[in-house]
């Protein structure tokens, strides 16, 4: 672990990380199991994980993880840790309305919800996500906190499976954190920049650009899978993730280059409903010359050899619980 001096030194690069990364189409859901418990981890590549603290609060609570984590942020001691790690790495923070916190922490009348705090000190630790798949997410250093105070032994438990997770080439979800990054990630930025240039007007709201994001990552879905996000969730409602998590090696590769072509024609002012007939039939094109690509077939027997591994440790995570 870096030493303090060490942080400080790495906290302005480490604050641009995190701001330019978003919670959306360039992260990916990863899982990993302590004791039983299956805890999701949110990554964008970087050693900035988040890591979900409702699914931690399951292994004390299955019925109400919401009042660990309120009864968790009551404490003085948290608000101590949540103000000092805040101070390290988010220059935004509000240290006003984190020290009238800090003076009231710890007392009977004292109740806090990560929402208010996030909303309150514009803190960057906790992320608070509504919906399917939703909950408290913190910052791995905060999550590791959290654990902590659950338990000594539980904490060690996630640390040696997240540990897992982020160093065995040979798992699923490491090839997802790895080819997927590195198919999508590179195009990413290009995408939406296109995007932001091209069809935002000044004008427009944040929220609003998010819905022109939106219809562009469902013009693509559309294109190469036959159907947008909302539609595959209602037809997969017992499936964690998103379609693109379970996409195969070639559906990814085939994305990367829509993305590619996506943000040249969206350059050359061409209208959505033109764009969808020939990103659909690149689609259709690739997808028949990559299914016989040697290159692509070894990926792929990377990828059953990775299934294979997950399987495995997922087999000893179940004998270590009983």
């Amino acid at each position: 672990m870096l030493n303090w001096l060490a942080r400080g030194y790495a906290t302005g690069h480490r604050l641009q990380q995190m701001e330019d990364s978003t919670m959306a189409d360039n992260t990916f859901k990863g899982k990993i199991t302590a004791k039983g418990t299956e805890i999701a981890v949110l990554s964008q590549g970087t050693d900035d994980d988040y890591i979900s603290l409702t699914d931690i609060a399951k292994y004390k609570n299955p019925e109400f993880p919401a009042d660990v984590i309120k009864n968790w942020l009551r404490t003085r001691f948290t608000i101590d840790y949540l103000g000092a790690w805040e101070q390290l790495y988010n220059p935004n923070f509000k240290l006003v309305e984190f020290d009238q916190f800090k003076s009231e922490a710890g007392t009977n009348s004292f109740v806090l919800s990560p929402q208010k705090w996030i909303d309150s000190t514009n803190a960057i630790g906790l992320i608070s996500k509504s919906g399917r798949g939703g909950g408290t997410y913190a910052h791995n250093d905060i999550a590791f906190e959290f654990a902590s105070w659950i338990s000594v032994e539980f904490k060690l438990y996630i640390i040696k499976d997240y540990q897992r997770l982020k160093s065995d080439e040979n798992s699923r979800i490491s090839l997802d954190w790895n080819v997927k990054r590195i198919l999508a990630k590179v195009n990413y930025r290009i995408h939406t920049d296109a995007i932001r240039d091209n069809l935002i007007p000044p004008e427009l709201t944040p929220r609003q650009r998010s819905f022109v994001y939106a219809d562009e990552a469902d013009l693509l879905n559309t294109a190469l899978f036959g159907m947008t996000a909302a539609e595959w969730r209602k037809d997969n409602a017992d499936k964690n993730g998103n379609m693109r998590d379970y996409a195969t090696i070639e559906q990814l590769l085939v994305l990367a280059n829509l993305e590619n072509v996506n943000a040249l024609y969206i350059n050359n002012g061409i209208p959505q409903s033109e764009r969808i007939v020939e990103l659909n039939q690149l689609a259709r094109s690739q997808m028949t010359a990559l299914l016989s690509n040697k290159s692509v077939k070894g990926l792929k027997t990377l990828e059953e050899k990775a299934n294979l591994s997950k399987l495995i440790a997922e087999r000893e995570n179940t004998e270590n619980k009983k």
